[in-house]
């Protein structure tokens, strides 16, 4: 089953895209956020062109765990997708997901890729999202009840 993974930000949506099987995470693309109807669009449009079944959406609670206005927004927006692609919607915890692309950029870069400034804010949240979709492939993070 073809899962896709949303990591929706303020001013970027990182997405992720899993294999056939549900068993790897492939960062795709950084949405530059105009408006959240834009963005609701292009993720409608690769949810049909990948045959995509189930999305995994991004919720970026509060280090104590409680939902700030950007956790309650990621969760409103989650839930219009599902109704309006037909398709399964899971929520997770998504934290430390930024920080953790952060660091695989860092150790791309030790190992002698050149990244510049621009180009890691394009990566960024695209990594972002694979991290937490392959966290969630592999069993790692559980959807969250909300």
């Amino acid at each position: 089953m073809r899962t896709l993974a949303i990591d929706l930000g303020t001013k970027r949506v990182g997405v992720a895209l899993s294999d056939e099987g549900g068993k790897y995470a492939t960062p795709i693309e950084v949405l530059t956020l105009s408006d959240l109807a834009r963005v609701m669009d292009a993720v409608r449009s690769t949810i049909d062109h990948e045959h995509v079944k189930r999305v995994v959406v991004g919720v970026p609670l509060n280090m104590d765990g409680s939902m700030g206005p950007g956790a309650r927004a990621a969760i409103e927006w989650g839930k219009k997708l599902a109704e309006m692609a037909k398709v399964d919607v899971v929520f997770v915890d998504e934290r430390l997901s930024s920080f953790d692309a952060e660091q695989r950029l860092a150790e791309r870069k030790r190992g002698g890729e050149r990244i510049t400034r621009g180009k890691k804010k394009e990566r960024l949240d695209a990594l972002a999202a694979a991290g937490f979709l392959q966290d969630f492939l592999d069993g790692k993070l559980a959807a969250l009840e909300v």
